[in-house]
C-alpha cells in the first residue's frame, strides 16, 4: 500500500521532526486507519537510503495516520511517497 506524506506533526510553537502525518490510498475514514496501526513505513530518500518507521494511530477523522520514524526527515519529504507493508 502506498501513502503520501502531508506535513511534519506540529503544534503552534514546536515541530516534532520525527513523527509524521501520511495520508494513505484507500483510506478515508477514520475507523479504516485504525487497523493499520502497527504497520511498517519505508520512505526512500534520493540517494536511495531507506528510512524505516511505525504507524502509531490515526490522526482526525478523515483516515490520515501518525507515523513515527527512527530518525527525523528532512523537509523535503513532504509531498512524496511512502511504502507501508
Amino acid at each position: 500500500m502506498k501513502g503520501i506524506i502531508v506535513n511534519f506533526r506540529q503544534g503552534r510553537t514546536t515541530q516534532k521532526n520525527n513523527h509524521m502525518i501520511v495520508q494513505a490510498d484507500g483510506v478515508d475514514k477514520k475507523d479504516k486507519a485504525a487497523k493499520l496501526v502497527g504497520k511498517v513505513v519505508v520512505w526512500k530518500s534520493p540517494k536511495g537510503k531507506e528510512i524505516p518507521g511505525k504507524v502509531a494511530s490515526a490522526h482526525g477523522n478523515k483516515g490520515a495516520l501518525r507515523v513515527i520514524f527512527d530518525k527525523g526527515l528532512p523537509g523535503q519529504s513532504v509531498g512524496t511517497a511512502v511504502e507501508l507493508k
